[in-house]
């Protein structure tokens, strides 16, 4: 049998050897704790980030609905003005008792034009005996509560009112019984 020529002299040095080794080892696992602690740190700040960043993607979009959702609103008051004429026009030809092909034009655009809105989220604002609403409604004048009236009631809608969605578009010119 070889005898092995790779052992050390004396006690000393074999424990001289270990406690190297031990050093060498725990060098490099300390080596290697800092690294996965900066490894750890750099996820956790990519992980932010991604956060972070799907935070911002995620307010555009609903940006993006809103505006979306809100994009014909000044068409729409423009068109309301037009619709107000209209509105004009039937008072007046129901004054002059005025039946004819002319008047059931004119209530033929308006039913369209209203149908069109409504398609498109605006719809008219009841307002006539409601309670008024400051949200809603704008006072442009208070009368007496007549008799069998609750007080601060819409007496009389002067011009009507439109939400769009769940926004006011124009809020209804109203006079309110006090």
């Amino acid at each position: 049998m070889a005898e092995d020529t790779t052992t050390t002299d004396t006690p000393d040095a074999a424990d001289a050897a270990a406690t190297e080794d031990t050093a060498t080892l725990r060098e490099r696992v300390a080596k290697l704790e800092k690294q996965n602690g900066e490894f750890l740190r750099h996820l956790a700040d990519y992980q932010n980030r991604n956060n972070e960043m799907l935070q911002v993607m995620k307010r555009k979009d609903q940006d993006l609905d809103q505006r979306l959702k809100y994009a014909h609103e000044k068409f729409a008051l423009d068109l309301l003005t037009a619709l107000d004429n209209l509105d004009r026009a039937l008072d007046a030809a129901a004054q002059a008792g005025e039946t004819g092909p002319l008047t059931q034009g004119v209530v033929a655009t308006q039913a369209q034009i209203l149908e069109a809105l409504k398609r498109h989220g605006i719809t008219p604002i009841e307002a006539q005996g409601q309670p008024f609403d400051p949200m809603k409604h704008q006072a442009i004048q208070t009368v007496p509560a007549g008799k069998g009236q609750v007080p601060n009631t819409v007496a009389l809608v002067a011009q009507k009112g439109f939400m769009i969605h769940d926004r006011v578009l124009r809020p209804a010119a109203v006079i309110v019984a006090q």
